[in-house]
């Protein structure tokens, strides 16, 4: 102890609050304090050490034998012989009455030693302190995903020394814990039974888990046991994850402990149901909508819409086509709207909100829920078996067009309708970057969503060839990666006009982080002319061009980063 105390400087001033793992006083060292000193230093606890000196001193006396000293003299001093006995550990003591049952094994093959060597370094990668400037260094720490996803599709497992750095960065990230989770392995959870910090990988679905009931044997009656027995994270886990593997199942294991769940967990594990929902969970659903709680019956209505053959579709296509109607007797077939006049007990057993939502007319509002939730293909039997496209073109009466058409947006959202999607997306060089029937971008992104990603792709490339980047965020989200040929060169073309136009590229920040993760890596070829800085016009922003370059080098780099991960993980 007195060798380390001795070879670490004092600080100058007593801190206001000792750090998380102190050094010991130089001067005072623990085998040269006093007996009684050093006893009454030993006693007191870290916590109310940690305690005294966030409060300061002068606020809380510290509770220690050391005449002739100062309190926060005293303070550091008891720090200091606190850290030193934390460094050194327990002292000797009989061991348990069992030992710790051994680490599972993991039979996938270990990630190649290049691969292991670049984890390692994108899990010591840190933000830049203060959110600064990286320059034109690559963000590590955002291609860790990446190379997870990478990892996991090859079925690598993680090397067991990095485990337990790759715990701590999905401790604080929960958008990593899915995928490092995977690639941890049934090794994260017995891990986390010895560390609380590590606790989270515990709610995940447990190693085995997953496997049918088909399977049936201790299988079957572990996941049981675990669904009767452990916290509700735990259950959403496991029901979900079980969900995707065998919906029967689930449904089955959510059915026998339905009228004892909570309202709140109710409305959680209703919710599970998205996954692999299909007609077998109609009869569940249905018991569902005559549930106590609001929100678990607007949930299972939400449920059945989606569901074009439940009758809960049939009773809404039924309440939604009688106020759409096509007038032929107009010069041009025109749509009719008349709204409903009430929200009676049947719409509202079925899901439709009563109350509209503050500014908003309660007519237009149950309107909208109806035809939300009816089957689409309510539509074309209804309007002369037009085509979707063909029925988004056609005129509406008294400014009902907006609502109807919002309406049906939701709905092709919600049933994953690519035709009437595609017809209520439009063209994408249209003038309006909203669309004929989208109420905002985001809308539109959800609408992408229905599509394939190769259609997916080209449409955003229009859209941003016809509009630019400043409204293509949300919509490059949407997009598959790594990026369709056609899309990545619209987004290189659009950045270097943005470059030659002389402002900063702060304003396209958002989309420059998109394409260092999304581009494929074989454009960084194409991006090399643009790292040099370019002669700045006398209009330009001051400095932009350098800039521009930065952002640019920065750019290549991590291109060239992802294509060496890539084949350091390729078997």
């Amino acid at each position: 102890m007195s060798t380390d105390a001795q070879t670490e400087p004092r600080p100058q001033t007593p801190a206001p609050a000792p750090a998380p793992e102190p050094e010991p006083h130089p001067q005072a060292p623990a085998a040269a304090l006093p007996a009684q000193a050093a006893a009454a230093y030993t006693r007191t606890p870290w916590e109310e050490l940690v305690t005294t000196a966030l409060l300061g001193t002068d606020r809380r006396t510290p509770h220690l034998d050391a005449p002739g000293k100062e309190a926060p003299t005293a303070l550091l001093d008891a720090a200091a012989v606190q850290t030193v006995r934390r460094r050194a550990g327990l002292r000797p003591a009989p061991a348990a009455a069992a030992r710790p049952e051994p680490a599972p094994d993991d039979p996938r093959p270990v990630v190649p030693p290049a691969a292991r060597r670049r984890l390692a370094s994108l899990l010591a990668d840190h933000p830049t302190a203060g959110g600064g400037r990286r320059g034109t260094a690559p963000d590590l720490m955002e291609l860790l995903p990446q190379w997870l996803a990478l990892a996991n599709d090859r079925d690598f497992a993680a090397p067991p020394e990095l485990l337990p750095a790759l715990l701590n960065a999905a401790r604080g990230r929960t958008d990593l814990r899915p995928q490092a989770l995977a690639f941890a392995g049934p090794r994260a959870r017995w891990l986390a039974t010895l560390n609380p910090d590590w606790k989270f990988a515990l709610r995940a679905a447990p190693h085995g888990a997953t496997t049918t009931a088909a399977q049936g044997g201790q299988d079957e009656t572990e996941v049981e046991r675990r669904w009767q027995e452990g916290l509700f994270a735990e259950r959403v886990a496991l029901l979900a994850t079980l969900r995707a593997h065998d919906p029967a199942a689930a449904r089955a294991l959510l059915a026998g402990t339905w009228t004892t769940e909570r309202a709140e967990d109710r409305l959680m594990f209703l919710d599970s149901l998205r996954t692999g929902l299909g007609p077998a969970d109609e009869p569940f659903l249905e018991q569902a909508l005559g549930d106590r709680s609001r929100n678990v019956r607007a949930t299972a209505a939400e449920l059945l819409s989606a569901l074009p053959t439940s009758a809960l579709a049939a009773r809404m296509a039924d309440r939604a086509s009688s106020c759409v109607a096509l007038d032929r007797t107009a010069s041009t077939p025109t749509l009719t709207v008349e709204a409903p006049h009430e929200c009676d007990a049947g719409m509202e057993r079925d899901g439709v909100t009563p109350k509209p939502p503050a500014g908003r007319g309660a007519r237009s509002w149950w309107l909208g829920q109806l035809v939300e939730a009816a089957p689409l293909a309510t539509w074309q039997s209804r309007l002369g078996g037009r085509a979707p496209a063909d029925i988004v073109a056609l005129p509406v009466t008294d400014d009902w067009r907006g609502e109807l058409h919002a309406a049906w947006c939701r709905a092709a959202v919600r049933q994953r309708d690519a035709t009437w999607s595609r017809a209520l997306l439009g063209s994408p060089s249209a003038p309006d970057a909203a669309g004929p029937g989208a109420v905002s971008l985001a809308e539109r992104a959800k609408l992408l969503a229905a599509l394939h990603a190769p259609e997916r792709a080209a449409w955003v490339a229009g859209f941003i060839d016809a509009h630019g980047l400043s409204e293509a965020f949300q919509l490059l989200g949407v997009c598959a990666v790594p990026w369709a040929p056609d899309l990545g060169r619209a987004v290189v073309d659009a950045l270097n006009i943005a470059r030659d136009a002389g402002s900063y590229p702060w304003s396209f920040s958002g989309v420059m982080g998109l394409a260092e993760r999304c581009l494929d890596p074989a454009e960084a070829v194409r991006l090399d002319a643009l790292t040099a800085v370019p002669d700045e016009r006398e209009d330009a922003a001051p400095g932009a061009g350098g800039y521009w370059s930065e952002a640019f080098q920065r750019l290549v780099t991590t291109l060239r980063l992802r294509a060496v991960m890539r084949e350091e993980l390729t078997p």
